[in-house]
């Protein structure tokens, strides 16, 4: 029997109980799943009307297992940790203190960078794989890939000392390789998919649907190894702070963000895989796809500080070296960029 790692529950009604050192999973007392607390790392509830009992919450408490909620469209709206794990101190002081000196700002760009090289990288490797099959696409793709790799020029040549005098700076070079980069993968996305394109918020279609949803589920990923790693997930450095909105989180996931969720989902639609809607949203069943897949993806090793590595280590270790960079135990901080 494989181990289990993520438990992921989506029927609707269901209930999780804690029976004999595991959760188990029962609708209308049939079992529907189980997974043992020694080898569990995470619940991930995405189904509505779920319900669980105090035994199940404090079971996993103790075990040190994250309870994550998302909503119907993947949004986050809860999380449930062991209080243990938020009280860490000197790490969180100097976090905040490196927003106003050159390490907030080094930690800005590093963050930028990673993301649009993998994006310009994933362009790269989708055209490897057309280069016979569609040599136009092919063509594209990596004129477009180029394109966004330009966008790291810019990077270097930021003015300012502080995170707010960079920030606005950052952004636009993010968004307008963002825009190529996003432009470029519709030549790889099916028209039976009817992809008008990358839409964030109130998306209707299932491949903006499947993306929104999967950053979810990423989104707990990331939030996670940062709190194992004694940062606050809300003290961010490119992303400005908002009551409520866990700044820090937007900035880490955005170096995994091409790596982890769009060559998954990218990968299951090029593969004709069915993610079906109704009433403006993913089925249950499309949404338990896409977080299997996503959360297979976390597992697959990539190369990382000289060997292979499951990119969820790879995640937890980017976050305690930001911890490390902030605490003055590390001289720079880099970007995890993916070997396509």
């Amino acid at each position: 029997m494989p181990v289990v790692r993520q438990l992921v529950i989506s029927e609707y009604g269901a209930f999780v109980g804690k029976h004999q050192g595991r959760l188990r999973v029962s609708r209308d007392g049939e079992v529907l799943a189980e997974a043992p607390l020694l080898h569990l790392e995470e619940v991930l509830v995405i189904g509505t009307r779920v319900s669980l009992s105090a035994d199940a919450v404090r079971a996993c408490c103790t075990a040190g297992i994250p309870i994550h909620f998302l909503d119907p469209a993947g949004r986050p709206y809860a999380a449930l940790y062991s209080a243990g794990l938020t009280g860490t101190v000197l790490t969180r002081r100097e976090q905040l203190l490196a927003y106003r000196d050159r390490r907030g700002v080094e930690l800005a760009v590093a963050f930028a960078r990673g993301k649009i090289t993998n994006q310009a990288n994933f362009l790269r490797y989708a055209a490897k794989y057309r280069e016979e099959a569609a040599p136009e696409v092919g063509r594209l793709l990596k004129k477009e890939a180029e394109r966004v790799r330009d966008s790291l020029d810019e990077l270097r040549h930021l003015k300012g000392d502080t995170v707010e005098e960079v920030r606005g700076q950052i952004l636009s070079v993010e968004g307008r390789a963002a825009q190529r980069y996003w432009d470029a993968l519709k030549a790889v996305v099916p028209e039976s998919y009817g992809w008008p394109g990358r839409v964030t918020r109130g998306a209707r279609d299932p491949v903006n649907a499947a993306l929104n949803y999967g950053y979810g589920i990423l989104y707990g990923q990331v939030e996670r190894a940062l709190i194992l790693a004694g940062l606050d997930p809300y003290g961010g450095f490119i992303h400005a702070d908002r009551p409520g909105k866990p700044s820090l989180v937007f900035d880490l996931i955005e170096e995994f963000r091409t790596v982890v969720v769009d060559r998954t989902v990218v990968g299951m639609v090029t593969k004709g895989v069915k993610l079906e809607m109704e009433e403006g949203r993913l089925t249950e069943e499309a949404r338990r796809s896409v977080a299997e897949k996503v959360l297979e993806r976390l597992e697959a090793a990539e190369r990382y500080e000289k060997k292979r590595q499951p990119l969820r280590v790879v995640l937890q270790s980017q976050a305690r070296h930001i911890a490390t960079f902030v605490r003055g135990d590390r001289a720079a901080y880099e970007p995890f960029i993916a070997r396509w």
